[in-house]
């Protein structure tokens, strides 16, 4: 699985896809937590990095699915796949490998904005006034959601051979699985439109953005990535039904 990885992380790096989504996620970011006026932090008037947490989502709605669209649907289309499968390797070692190089380079675009808390901290009154315990949960949570958009989109790459249908499969799913439960949450009313909501991932995200690491969260997270990888797996091995 590390070859796989390694394999996959250095042919991103070695073309333009791992600059443009990095380039795109913090020149977006950048803007809405610096320059807009509606969503400035220097306009703003409050030292937090709430802007950052609820764009990022929506960035990455469509940025990780760029990563993931080439994934097994590029392997398909250039008849590279038989190849790969007869590899002394397992179909989970294969996933594992693609999954988790598209999550790093998503993680890796996570890196910079590490700085925007560095300048928050540094510009609040008085210095450090800022919630730490809310910005290491937000990030936590920007992670978990960043696996879940990746296995959504490697799940979408492996049931096609069109990259550009797997980048709209998935960005579909992710929105769906992201803002999806909450529309739905907003038609019911009581106990029920609150269970609804919890099928989504944005309630679970709001929560680990607060600062509460709830292992009811975490395992919500956990149980949704190994299903789809879980999913990926069985539309592999259908190859042999």
């Amino acid at each position: 699985m590390y070859s796989i990885l390694r394999k996959e992380f250095n042919a991103f790096l070695s073309s333009p896809v791992a600059y443009v989504v990095i380039g795109v996620f913090l020149v977006a970011t950048g803007l809405f937590v610096w320059v807009f006026p509606d969503s400035s932090v220097l306009d703003y008037g409050y030292a937090d990095l709430q802007t950052l947490f609820n764009m990022a989502p929506w960035i990455f709605l469509f940025l990780i699915p760029a990563i993931t669209m080439r994934t097994f649907a590029e392997e398909k289309k250039a008849g590279t796949i038989e190849l790969l499968l007869t590899r002394p390797l397992t179909d989970g070692q294969i996933i594992g490998g693609k999954y988790l190089a598209c999550l790093l380079l998503a993680l890796l675009a996570l890196v910079p904005t590490l700085l925007y808390y560095y300048s928050v901290y540094q510009l609040g009154s008085p210095q450090g006034n800022i919630d730490s315990a809310a910005t290491v949960g937000s990030y936590l949570g920007l992670a978990l959601l960043a696996a879940v958009f990746a296995a959504i989109g490697i799940l979408a790459s492996a049931i096609t051979r069109d990259q550009i249908i797997a980048f709209l499969v998935a960005v579909v799913g992710c929105f769906l699985v992201y803002s999806g439960f909450d529309s739905l949450a907003s038609v019911f009313d009581g106990t029920l439109a609150y269970y609804i909501s919890q099928l989504g991932i944005a309630a679970h995200y709001r929560d680990i953005s607060k600062g509460l690491i709830d292992s009811r969260d975490l395992l919500y997270f956990f149980s949704l990535v190994a299903g789809l990888l879980l999913g990926t797996r069985l539309v592999l091995q259908s190859r042999n039904w």
